[in-house]
């Protein structure tokens, strides 16, 4: 009897599941199936080079089909689940709604912005969680860069040219970094706004800003964004937002028409739905085996699971792509150990390193215990991640794509709605023809 295996998320821990247990499982002894929302999986460690014009938004993605060739891929959205009668509900991308049988179910749906009821955040802050979001923070530069160019009131420019980033861990700060840069460069092809100047702002609720990182290399990275005229504000919040600006906590009003918000993740929301026990955040309660308590054949990890973490006692593991990809691999090899009858090992990674860039050829990094800062920081940065990148083509778009960008600079054309295409006109009347034929014209 074949053994039915479905993964609910194709993000880091999704994919490494599934194409661990590609090389585990025999197709004679268990059937996986993948459900994800798109035939991709989002390299969100890239989306900061998407954004900022160094990276094309299709090659920061690893189209699935072209990676799992022994996975059924199931595209559409996870509705909820019935542990009882192992049965997952999905939605699939045309509407129709399904259900799963499952021997074995993995839940690794991942995570999205955290947000809080601040006024006004959900209406005009922007996130930078998805492949959308960096299309269009990098299309919101170049439009109001467009629009202030053509204004006579410096102070109505002045909204235009700021720029407000809430957040100063990973996301933020790459994020605030690249597209800066990208807007430095932008910039000198709009006279009337290099004149001006642009106000680029980074809000960071705690004391310093990448608190994940040693303070030396928080320190550098702040001397780094002051240098380029970022301004950073720790220990301060965010109160309200609007169309034209932000609010600080201390009480300070930014002009800006762009206010980003990569102030932490929460899990997917269908989570709450699939009759799983959550922690207080609303994450899988998972044991050290990934093993879900109380519920025989479910399995969590990733984002959306509160694994133990190994280095911290009472802790679970931070949602970074390193932990959820180790995860992976080795929740594949324990739900191959369970169709054997064997017992599972538990999840013993401890973070071996850090990267971030800082845009400007500079990083800061952490590899086995040696911390490293500027340039050699950005080699090693870029380095990892290419050598983490699935699939010999993929690696080679990124080559290709840093090298042009370091001879030729970033590309300062927006790349418009992709995916939306243009909507057609109806076509007029014979009678409308006619009339509005001009005279003479047959």
């Amino acid at each position: 009897m074949t053994t039915r295996i479905v993964i609910a998320g194709g993000g880091f821990g999704g994919f490494y599941a599934a194409r661990s247990l590609e090389r585990i499982v025999t197709v004679r002894s268990a059937r996986v199936t993948l459900v994800n929302d798109a035939n991709f999986m989002l390299y969100t460690p890239l989306l900061p080079g998407a954004a900022g014009a160094t990276l094309d938004p299709r090659h920061v993605v690893v189209p699935l089909r072209s990676q799992l060739r022994r996975t059924d891929l199931l595209i559409g959205n996870v509705t909820g689940a019935d542990p009882e009668c192992r049965v997952l509900g999905v939605r699939r991308v045309d509407g129709e709604q399904l259900e799963l049988g499952y021997d074995h179910l993995l839940v690794a749906l991942g995570s999205v912005s955290r947000t809080l009821p601040i006024p006004g955040l959900a209406e005009h802050a922007t996130g930078l969680k998805s492949l959308s979001d960096a299309t269009a923070l990098r299309n919101q530069v170049l439009t109001c860069l467009d629009v202030a160019e053509s204004l006579e009131d410096p102070v109505r420019r002045a909204e235009y040219l700021g720029f407000v980033f809430v957040g100063a861990g990973y996301a933020g700060l790459e994020g605030l970094a690249e597209l800066q840069d990208f807007a430095t460069q932008a910039i000198e092809l709009y006279p009337r706004c290099r004149a001006e100047g642009m106000r680029w702002v980074l809000v960071e609720a705690r004391e310093r800003i990448m608190p994940e990182v040693p303070p030396s290399l928080s320190a550098f990275a702040a001397r780094e964004l002051l240098g380029r005229g970022i301004e950073i504000n720790t220990n301060t919040t965010l109160s309200a937002v609007t169309s034209r600006g932000a609010t600080l906590s201390s009480g300070e009003q930014i002009a800006a028409r762009t206010v980003v918000w990569t102030a932490g993740v929460q899990p997917s929301p269908v989570v709450a739905s699939l009759g799983l026990p959550l922690d207080h955040g609303g994450r899988i309660v998972a044991d050290r085996e990934m093993r879900v308590a109380g519920r025989p054949g479910v399995w969590a990890i990733g984002d959306c699971a509160a694994v133990p973490d190994p280095a911290r006692r009472g802790q679970a593991c931070p949602p970074t792509a390193q932990h959820a990809i180790r995860q992976g691999r080795l929740v594949a090899r324990n739900i191959a150990a369970a169709l054997e009858l064997r017992p599972a090992r538990p999840f013993r990674y401890r973070t071996a390193g850090v990267v971030a860039e800082l845009g400007h050829n500079s990083a800061v990094a952490i590899t086995l215990g040696v911390r490293w800062r500027g340039l050699p920081a950005w080699f090693i940065a870029r380095t990892y991640h290419l050598l983490l990148m699935p699939g010999a083509g993929r690696k080679l778009r990124l080559l290709a794509d840093w090298n042009v960008a370091l001879l030729f600079g970033r590309d300062a054309s927006s790349p418009g709605r992709l995916g939306s295409p243009t909507p057609l006109q109806p076509a007029a009347s014979d009678e409308s023809t006619q009339k509005s034929r001009p005279v003479g014209v047959s």
